[in-house]
């Protein structure tokens, strides 16, 4: 079995001078997890090569038992240091689709024409892909094939709205992922701030936050085996 991750090349937070990309824990814990379930993986990024970390996620406040495991892990800095560009990827080889959170993926991902292709491909294909945090962002301009707004109808859920207020970035970000997904007439759902809420739709999997990573990737497996 064969898993893309997909992660941000954006590393700027909108005009604060300040750095993002994205988020360590969502990329480590389910690195491992599908590593670990003797899933091959790919990771890929608009640009190719070393993608940005957002620098706040690699403080000691923020580590995970995943997290510690990655900076023990050479051999996953040096794949994660030479991301595909995005551009040179076949989704037709891969069985499952993650995308890693961060605010990022609000700037790049949710914009960029080959990754809007690519899940699209996915969905039409019945194959699963998931995206956790500030990645389902990446759903924005994704169509059904019936040309609605894929999240239409659909159970979703994504960073929330409060918890972007409480770190401040409501007037910072390009779009708030809870409103945008309900005014698309996506059935936005939420839990507790900082707290593990994955949602299953179909194939589509969505988790709201960090804490949520290790879930959507066993969500996935789980729809893959």
């Amino acid at each position: 079995m064969k898993v893309l991750f997909v992660l941000t090349s954006h590393d700027q937070l909108g005009n604060t001078g300040e750095k993002t990309g994205f988020w360590l824990e969502e990329f480590a814990a389910p690195y491992y997890a599908f590593k670990d379930a003797g899933v091959e993986i790919t990771l890929a990024s608009p640009a190719g090569g070393q993608p940005p970390l957002d620098p706040k996620s690699d403080m000691p406040d923020f580590q995970t038992d995943t997290t510690r495991r990655f900076a023990q892990d050479p051999a996953a800095q040096a794949e994660l240091a030479k991301t595909t560009p995005l551009s040179q990827i076949k989704g037709e080889e891969f069985d499952l689709l993650f995308y890693p959170g961060g605010h990022g993926p609000l700037w790049d991902l949710a914009e960029d024409a080959v990754s809007i292709a690519l899940i699209e491909q996915f969905d039409r294909a019945g194959k699963p892909f998931g995206l956790v945090c500030h990645a389902p962002g990446a759903l924005r301009h994704v169509r059904a094939a019936n040309g609605d707004p894929i999240v239409k109808g659909r159970r979703v859920t994504g960073f929330s709205n409060a918890e972007e207020a409480a770190v401040g970035l409501t007037e910072v970000v390009p779009f708030l992922i809870e409103d945008e997904f309900q005014r698309q007439g996506g059935l936005y759902e939420k839990g507790p701030d900082w707290r593990s809420y994955v949602v299953v739709d179909g194939r589509l999997v969505t988790g709201q936050n960090p804490a949520s990573s290790d879930a959507v990737a066993h969500a996935l497996l789980k729809l893959a085996s």
